[in-house]
């Protein structure tokens, strides 16, 4: 009976350590910047295990790689899950690469018992998710879903000036399917939470609901440069003291919209950057989330008015840039709901939940009914080295998520 149907946890948990090992830090964590060498041999090992699997392979324009096991129908469009195998530069192994490896687990297992689906079950690879290379994040599943122009993402560069567009044709991911031109049932996104919900709650899946809006910024402030011996304080324009009040400016915005507000400046450069010379410019990115969209552009007005009124207290000149918008997003019903009733058949304990952090299936569900899967982490930690999460819990979430896809793929 397909209800006793389950994955093989020994198999997943040594794919994870596998994937694990490419990149791997000194620390235990993972460090595979989008595109990069390190990038290349995870899609490779990828694309070399799914072909063992019997999937055919195919590849769009942003790199993004799609795993197709047939179904007995070839009109059905393919129902898909997956993630993505970029990391931070002090990532874990388990964000994102459990949902990559969850998908192909899932293959596996059809396999194993000779199950054939109506539709094609399909696992893919979303390129840049992180956005720690690239601006924005999610930017190839944005691409597909209509969010931003293909023109555009695949000139987007990173600090030394390398493009997508250069980087994939280096690394020989650039791919002939226009990206977008790919039809989906359905998407089922399983992720560790990166938060402390489930392991507070004692649960061990999330039925993921939706996710919260978020905004990036790049802002800038500038001021001049002066010898800090000679330059008296009255009269200075210190780009670096108006820009560290506006970001302690910013971090109270998200405090005025609590509970549910989050603010964070997470990247900061100072110039010249040197000990006895007043900074002249100071240039820092802004991350602002919440679940209202309402309340997001609340906190970009007054974020915009506070940091003018520093600037002009100041003398300094500023710009703040939005390079980045992901609306809030509510889930498929229907795709909640199978991964509920998966759940409550396996007999896991479950709650519904909302994700903090943003996710290609953010994208996704704009063009194709969209569910996720949480499974907790340790302390809810996450883009750290130390993450951490129980093979017990990464089996169960897979477990939901064959269930969940075999609900949708017939």
């Amino acid at each position: 009976m397909l209800r006793n149907l389950r994955i093989d946890g020994t198999r997943l948990w040594q794919s994870l350590m596998q994937m694990a090992a490419v990149g791997a830090t000194q620390r235990g964590g993972c460090c595979r910047l989008a595109l990069s060498d390190e990038d290349k041999a995870g899609r490779d090992l990828f694309v070399e295990w799914c072909r063992g699997a019997g999937c055919h392979i195919s590849v769009d324009r942003m790199g993004n790689i799609f795993a197709r096991r047939p179904g007995t129908d070839p009109n059905l469009p393919p129902i898909a899950t997956g993630s993505h195998l970029d990391t931070q530069p002090h990532g874990g192994k388990y964000d994102g690469a459990y949902g990559v490896l969850a998908g192909l687990e899932v293959v596996r297992t059809l396999n194993d018992h000779g199950i054939d689906t109506a539709a094609p079950v399909e696992v893919i690879v979303w390129t840049n998710e992180e956005g720690a290379r690239f601006a924005p994040s999610m930017i190839a599943s944005g691409v597909f879903g209509g969010a931003y122009d293909a023109q555009f993402a695949l000139a987007c560069s990173d600090g030394d000036g390398r493009t997508i567009g250069e980087e994939l044709d280096r690394i020989g991911y650039a791919g002939d399917e226009t990206c977008g031109d790919h039809p989906l049932g359905a998407f089922f996104e399983a992720h560790i939470e990166q938060g402390p919900v489930l392991e507070r709650e004692g649960k061990t899946i999330g039925v993921v609901t939706g996710v919260q809006g978020l905004r990036w910024y790049d802002a800038d402030v500038h001021g001049q440069d002066a010898h800090s011996g000679s330059t008296p304080m009255a009269g200075r324009r210190n780009a670096l003291v108006g820009g560290a009040e506006m970001i302690r400016a910013i971090d109270a915005l998200a405090h005025s919209f609590s509970p549910d507000a989050v603010a964070t400046v997470g990247q900061l450069d100072v110039s010249p950057n040197s000990r006895n010379t007043i900074p002249g410019h100071v240039h820092f990115t802004v991350d602002i989330r919440h679940p209202q969209a309402g309340i997001i552009e609340k906190m970009d007005q007054q974020m915009r008015r506070t940091c003018s009124e520093i600037a002009a207290r100041y003398g300094l000149e500023h710009g703040i840039e939005q390079v980045a918008h992901t609306p809030p997003v509510v889930f498929d019903e229907g795709c909640i709901q199978a991964v509920l009733e998966a759940s409550q058949a396996l007999g896991y304990p479950h709650q519904p939940i909302r994700s903090g952090a943003g996710h290609d299936a953010c994208h996704i569900s704009g063009v194709a009914p969209t569910g996720m899967i949480f499974v907790p982490c340790a302390g809810g930690l996450s883009h750290n080295e130390a993450e951490s999460a129980a093979p017990g819990d990464l089996e169960a979430g897979c477990n939901v998520l064959l269930h969940a896809m075999l609900s949708k793929a017939g």
